[in-house]
């Protein structure tokens, strides 16, 4: 499974008065995800897939006052709690776009965005998952029906990002769902053994087979 990121930058800043009459709330809400349209990651996202996990994330997370976003890109699908800006409070779909709303928290990373947000900063919201990716006949990378939200949205400053900086940042490693423990995504690190296997001789590498093995699942057990 990859770790698929989408940045959207069409979200409004919206402001409330507190109950106290002094804070004030502030929130961010436009369209999060959008479904039956390549993005410009060069994805699509049929919206039944959409449909299907945002269901899931509503029932899972939004209704329990557990979807959090954190500010910036993190290199992984699990949540930062140290790093956490806002809480998602609304999922919803309209048509082929599933619009979100979401409060910024009183958090050290929510008192930034509410002083950019005071300051005028032009802010994106990035969505966060895991999933499959398979190419169609018609040469559209299309997302497959095992794709797992990890956060509707993050909150980012870069909404322009080329599309290689994503690509490298995001999608540099291979994950899997520990289904026994109910875990988020756990790194597999192929790509280190793969290099190393290709150093060694056939002799050297029927002599240190195990000790890579062994080096695998030691790194994905962390």
């Amino acid at each position: 499974m990859k770790l698929i990121c989408e940045v959207n930058d069409d979200v409004q800043y919206i402001t409330e008065a507190a109950e106290d009459g002094k804070a004030k709330n502030y929130f961010i809400e436009g369209v999060f995800m959008q479904g039956d349209l390549k993005n410009r990651n060069g994805r699509v996202y049929p919206s039944e897939v959409i449909a299907k996990e945002v269901k899931r994330y509503n029932k899972e997370f939004v209704e329990k006052k557990r979807a959090f976003g954190e500010l910036g890109h993190p290199n992984g699908p699990t949540i930062n709690l140290d790093r956490v800006s806002h809480m998602i409070t609304d999922l919803r779909q309209e048509g082929s776009n599933f619009v979100g709303k979401a409060k910024i928290m009183d958090t050290p990373m929510g008192k930034v965005v509410k002083n950019l947000m005071d300051e005028g900063a032009t802010l994106g919201v990035s969505s966060r998952g895991m999933g499959s990716i398979k190419q169609t006949k018609q040469g559209i990378m299309e997302v497959q029906k095992d794709f797992m939200l990890a956060t509707a949205g993050d909150i980012v400053a870069d909404p322009s990002a080329p599309d290689a900086f994503v690509k490298g940042i995001m999608e540099g490693s291979e994950w899997f769902y520990d289904i026994a423990s109910g875990n988020w995504m756990r790194e597999q690190v192929v790509e280190q053994v793969v290099a190393e296997t290709k150093k060694l001789s056939p002799r050297k590498l029927e002599e240190q087979k195990f000790k890579l093995f062994a080096k695998f699942l030691n790194n994905i057990s962390k």
